[in-house]
């Protein structure tokens, strides 16, 4: 049986399988989506030389200092490019970046003022959106919290299959 029988009417599968493809599809969409309006704000306030990515990539590292490695383990970034968007971020100024003193192979990142200065602008952004998602009532709190909780579920659920199936 191929996945493509499993929507065949009558299949067991069909509602769960189903709906699951769909939950996966949309996942996708939505992170895209964030993308394009992080892009789309940038355009709007003329910021041309980053990317989405690299922006949102600025506001999850905060005020952290982190390595390549636990952007990607922290569940910071899901990128294979991030070393890339990293050595991007620090040529143009965003971050600084120094040699670990124990492991001189790792170095280790922070955000520049004018990082910091990005990182506001989509934290701002998401201000926004949720004071507008909560007045056209998009959403409820306790509506959200039930689809972030879902989704954690779904995440620890993939982060097992990972681990444990070889």
């Amino acid at each position: 049986m191929t996945i493509h029988d499993s929507f065949a009417p009558g299949s067991e599968l069909n509602g769960f399988l189903g709906s699951y493809v769909d939950a996966l599809a949309l996942v996708e969409r939505m992170h895209r989506l964030l993308l394009d309006v992080i892009k789309d704000e940038f355009e709007r306030v003329g910021l041309l030389e980053i990317n989405a990515v690299q922006a949102l990539l600025l506001f999850n590292v905060g005020d952290n200092e982190v390595t390549a490695g636990e952007l990607k383990s922290r569940g910071y970034y899901q990128g294979s490019n991030v070393s890339y968007n990293l050595k991007k971020l620090v040529d143009l100024g965003y971050m600084h970046h120094q040699r670990c003193e124990i492991d001189r192979r790792s170095v280790r990142v922070r955000l520049t003022l004018r990082g910091r200065e990005v990182r506001d602008k989509v934290a701002e952004l998401f201000q926004r959106h949720a004071m507008s998602m909560q007045e056209k009532e998009v959403m409820s709190i306790d509506g959200l919290d039930r689809v972030t909780s879902s989704l954690r579920r779904m995440e620890r659920f993939w982060s097992e299959q990972i681990r444990y199936i070889y």
